[in-house]
């Protein structure tokens, strides 16, 4: 079973789907059976990188809500990360762009250690509150999964990977993807947004079961998933 997975590493709900459909293979006794490939998809590309602003400050400004909404918001999404065995710590998290960090996750797919260096960069943003736009920190990050400094270095100080994270992302809004997490199994079924865990169980058992002959996306998706897109999150 293949897995390909459209997310943001400044994604709330990216890294809340993320534990979900992992808690959802590990019931299915799938864990080592699936194939999961993260896909690069920035949410605003144009993001600055530490501009000194809180994530709830951010929020309200880029969502048009009073301060005290956004941390309603920051709130309910702590309440949901817990549910999964998560630790967010939205007083800690530090906005910034993305993109030298989806080009350090290509250079960690070539390397094997794709699946530990998006684990590493999600609990770096929620929990600990690091700023990975920031390349030193960045490589303190990547050197955690197994990365050689150097070779991180020597990224980050170039080109590589650019097109990689660019071609991601363009396939993204070709496939119809609108907001992530985006979950695509087999190039056959589409989930949207961090669905429930028995939302990913059932949908995991659909694909199983299915014919291998549908060509076509068939959304698995319920209306309880949520998702960040460039209106909400």
């Amino acid at each position: 079973m293949k897995i390909e997975v459209w997310s943001d590493y400044v994604c709330p709900f990216c890294y809340i789907g993320k534990r979900k459909l992992e808690q959802a293979l590990e019931q299915l006794s799938l864990k080592e059976k699936a194939e999961i490939t993260y896909k690069s998809f920035e949410l605003d590309p144009e993001a600055k990188k530490n501009t000194g602003m809180s994530i709830n400050e951010k929020l309200a400004s880029k969502y048009g809500r009073s301060l005290q909404e956004a941390e309603e918001m920051t709130k309910n999404m702590t309440q949901q990360a817990a549910e999964v065995g998560l630790n967010f710590q939205f007083d800690k998290m530090i906005p910034t762009n993305t993109f030298d960090a989806h080009r350090i996750a290509k250079l960690a797919e070539q390397n094997g250690v794709e699946k530990e260096l998006t684990e590493q960069l999600f609990q770096a943003v929620f929990t600990y509150g690091i700023d990975i736009g920031d390349r030193e920190e960045l490589v303190k990050v990547a050197s955690q999964s197994g990365l050689s400094e150097e070779n991180v270095l020597e990224v980050l100080e170039s080109g590589d990977f650019s097109q990689e994270v660019r071609s991601e992302e363009s396939e993204a809004y070709e496939i119809g993807v609108q907001g992530v997490p985006f979950f695509v199994i087999n190039r056959k079924y589409a989930i949207s947004g961090a669905q429930p865990t028995e939302v990913f169980v059932q949908s995991l058992q659909k694909v199983m079961e299915e014919e291998k002959s549908v060509s076509s996306f068939q959304s698995l998706t319920s209306e309880r998933g949520a998702s960040c897109t460039d209106e909400s999150c």
